[in-house]
């Protein structure tokens, strides 16, 4: 029987697998946490979520409930269906990796690139694609002058969001491991089909 939930711990990931159809639930544990969410098809491991694809069709920064995330295709792989958060969510930036904090001094510190990678990995996904993330709960503003701001997350304890799979998919999670962004640690998140 497949897993019913996935407990990602602070700094590292996990995955799901979620039929088309089924809904499911990413919450934010103990607040101010980052969940950078990741979609692919079961089926064809080249077809995944596409923050860019989905800016260009919704012509927005961000779905609001009821509107769909797309792929790498052009086709609905997510719906967005509830927001139980302060609604503050970033499809701009990249997944931290390596380098970000190698160019800080910190040369072994967790990353989500390659939490990202562990994680396809363990579910036969082969392929070196890292795709930039749906950031849930990032709170980094677009400002007037086209600047973004490193706000810290605004989710409380429980937070989550429901989104519905439109393909059967392999969703990947991972805590954000910036300290910076999620209010000085890395705290889990729980990745669960709904009830």
């Amino acid at each position: 029987m497949p897993e019913q939930s996935v407990h990602i711990s602070g700094y590292s990931g996990g995955t799901l697998s979620v039929a088309a159809g089924a809904c499911f639930r990413v919450t934010d544990v103990e607040g101010s946490q980052i969940a950078d969410f990741f979609a692919l098809s079961t089926h064809n491991h080249f077809e995944y979520l596409s923050t860019a694809v989905t800016r260009m069709v919704n012509h927005t920064l961000f779905p609001k409930p009821g509107e769909p995330f797309y792929s790498t295709l052009h086709h609905p792989i997510v719906t967005f269906m509830e927001d139980n958060s302060p609604g503050v969510h970033d499809m701009l930036f990249a997944p931290c990796d390596h380098q970000l904090y190698a160019d800080r001094g910190l040369l072994d510190h967790p990353n989500c690139r390659d939490n990202y990678s562990s994680a396809a990995r363990s579910s036969g996904i082969e392929h070196h694609v890292v795709p930039d993330p749906v950031n849930l709960f990032q709170n980094t503003p677009v400002n007037d002058d086209g600047s973004l701001s490193l706000g810290l997350a605004m989710s409380a304890a429980g937070d989550s969001v429901v989104l519905r799979a439109e393909v059967d998919l392999i969703v990947i999670v991972t805590a954000c491991s910036s300290e910076r962004v999620n209010g000085g640690g890395s705290t889990p998140i729980l990745l669960s089909h709904c009830d």
